[in-house]
């Protein structure tokens, strides 16, 4: 039997998206959650990784220390782990060229939009200013260009007339919680990969949008 796809998540806060990863990863056995790197001391899904018996590094940014310095430490300290799979789960750092390369068609980001509508903060306040009617989550690839990588799997979310910021953020936690495990699966079964910047299921070429059912 072929090792477990290792898989190292890099968080920043709170850790839901990890603990949605951890407890869908206790039932497959292609897949072993062997790490957690947060630069943020005090994170919750730290905790949460402890409770799971998961290894936890900490890298705390220098005062003064430019991207590419942060991101060498944050290089030595990903390799320790020697992961399979990277998995950016509310990781709050813009990431350096260098590092996005380094680990080129091996790291996983979710956005809250549906890609490429909306890159960046606060979509969903901008989702809200133009009076959208659907909102969503997006799981991509990472590239250099910020949330440009080739979208996976989307999922939808309708928009109320009387959403706040707080009510329509809640309800596409939920469908990111749902999608991300699933796309981590597909990697870890060897289902998906990136190639020439798309992504490919299951050897045929994605969407713009990611997975479609038929």
């Amino acid at each position: 039997m072929a090792q477990p796809c290792r898989i190292l998540v890099l968080i920043s806060g709170g850790g839901s998206n990890l603990q949605a990863i951890m407890d869908t990863v206790d039932d497959n056995p292609q897949a072993e959650v062997v790490g957690v790197i947060s630069h943020n001391p005090n994170a919750y899904g730290l905790i949460r990784a402890h409770i799971n018996e998961i290894n936890t590094s900490c890298i705390i940014p220098h005062q003064n220390e430019t991207r590419i310095e942060y991101d060498k430490r944050l290089s030595i300290a990903i390799d320790k782990y020697q992961p399979d799979l990277i998995v950016l789960a509310g990781f709050m750092r813009i990431l350096s060229d260098d590092l996005v390369l380094q680990y080129e068609g091996k790291m996983l980001n979710i956005h809250p939009s549906l890609l490429p509508k909306y890159t960046g903060l606060h979509t969903h306040q901008s989702v809200l200013d133009s009076d959208d009617k659907e909102h969503g989550a997006s799981v991509h690839f990472v590239i250099p260009k910020l949330d440009a990588g080739p979208v996976i799997l989307q999922a939808k979310v309708p928009v109320y007339e009387d959403d706040s910021v707080d009510t329509l953020a809640a309800r596409v936690y939920e469908q990111e919680h749902a999608i991300y495990p699933i796309v981590i699966k597909w990697f870890s079964l060897g289902r998906l990969n990136m190639r020439s910047n798309q992504a490919y299921l299951d050897d045929k070429c994605l969407p713009i949008n990611g997975y479609a059912p038929d």
